[in-house]
């Protein structure tokens, strides 16, 4: 969240960002993050659905602004003091919507009056875009996590679930603009793998063989029955180049098939 509101300062030069999460079993939006700001009035603040600005933009599920908030006709009044405080003007908020469900809220301000213009809520969005994947990524690792634990006593249907999901995070991993958060998925998954290779009777011993990261994202969609065409649209390459990081991974492990190849990255730890 914090990452994401200084970007979006940072792109649109808005002076004042701020956001938060929906509460858990509670339909409203706790303001936690602040960047820019000059006081404190909107910390912590509770933001309710349909009340305010971002409760109407968590209620619409969609972008909402108004160009003078003590003013405007278009909203509800419930958290002017709070706004005023921090002397913001026009304000704009977008709904951070994960699996069709609103998870939070992200807002932009001035401290003037004068309309928000396209370009800028775009930017909004995006910003919003960048939270919820970092939604996914993380709900993504705890599933995965779980399966592994469930994994302990290992079950062949068990193995498959922890399979597609490390092949999911794998695909999802290029995606996440974190650097920092996108290296500790990979280490993540790079422990999972070499955990399942124990599980297996004689693998783990052989050498590693090099492959490129997207190499691996390649195998590790098609270790979950993925074909070449389906890797692509998943990985967002196009179907030529999958097929040459297969070819490519497949000569470095000296596999003469994909299912080879699967089997020598499982043994070498690359894959659960």
């Amino acid at each position: 969240m914090r990452g994401a509101l200084i970007r979006l300062r940072r792109t649109t030069g808005l002076p004042v960002a701020f956001g938060g999460l929906v509460e858990p079993g509670r339909r409203q939006v706790r303001i936690s993050v602040l960047s820019g700001t000059a006081t404190a009035a909107l910390s912590a603040l509770a933001v309710s659905s349909g009340n305010g600005l971002g409760g109407k933009a968590v209620a619409l599920a969609r972008p909402c602004a108004v160009t003078d908030y003590s003013s405007s006709r278009q909203i509800s009044h419930e958290y002017d003091a709070a706004v005023a405080t921090e002397g913001l003007c026009s304000v704009l908020a977008v709904p951070v919507v994960v699996r069709r469900r609103v998870r939070g809220v992200l807002y932009g301000a001035l401290r003037t009056a004068r309309p928000l213009g396209d370009r800028t809520l775009a930017a909004a969005v995006e910003a919003a875009r960048d939270v919820e994947q970092a939604l996914v990524v993380r709900e993504e690792a705890q599933g995965l996590l779980a399966a592994t634990r469930a994994a302990g006593t290992a079950s062949g249907a068990v193995w498959e679930e922890v399979r597609e999901a490390h092949g999911a995070l794998r695909a999802l991993a290029p995606r996440v603009q974190d650097p920092a958060l996108r290296a500790e998925l990979l280490r993540a998954c790079g422990r999972l793998a070499h955990a399942a290779s124990r599980e297996s009777a004689g693998s783990g011993d052989a050498p590693d063989p090099g492959l490129a990261p997207r190499e691996i994202d390649v195998l590790a969609c098609v270790a979950a029955g993925s074909t070449n065409a389906a890797v692509a649209e998943r990985l967002g390459l196009r179907p030529e180049t999958v097929k040459a990081y297969l070819r490519s991974a497949m000569r470095r492990l000296g596999a003469h098939s994909r299912t080879e190849a699967v089997v020598a990255a499982r043994r070498a730890g690359l894959l659960p």
